[in-house]
């Protein structure tokens, strides 16, 4: 699979949330995915879709604003838009298996609501 080829992938599994196109979603993740994020570690595939595809609901839409891709990894930076005006930045690693998508970790940017930053709890 050629760069060009990833990053449309990439742009594919945003557009999977948005339309509630799970088989997409399901296709394009190896068998053998696993997912981080400041939340999850190191979750497999059918945890990744409990966690995550269940409770996407909440997204107005996403704008990729970044897709590099070098070899088998790519990063994307977007804004994500929630209903309701709540907006933050997001970086995402992923790093393909051939055509599929073996991994993805996610790191969390700054979040605003209604145009102003919302401090983030400390834990």
């Amino acid at each position: 699979m050629d760069q060009a080829n990833r990053a449309d992938t990439i742009r594919a599994i945003f557009a999977a949330y948005l339309s509630s196109n799970r088989k997409l979603l399901e296709d394009a993740l190896s068998d053998d995915f696993r997912f981080t994020s400041p939340y999850d570690d190191n979750i497999d595939k059918p945890g990744y879709f409990e966690r995550c595809w269940k409770n996407s609901d909440w997204i107005e839409r996403h704008e990729l604003e970044r897709i590099f891709v070098e070899g088998d990894e790519a990063f994307v930076t977007y804004l994500c838009v929630a209903r309701g005006g709540k907006r933050f930045r997001n970086t995402e690693f992923f790093a393909f298996d051939g055509d599929k998508v073996k991994r993805i970790d996610v790191y969390f940017g700054a979040t605003y609501e209604n145009g102003l930053f919302v401090r983030q709890s400390e834990s």
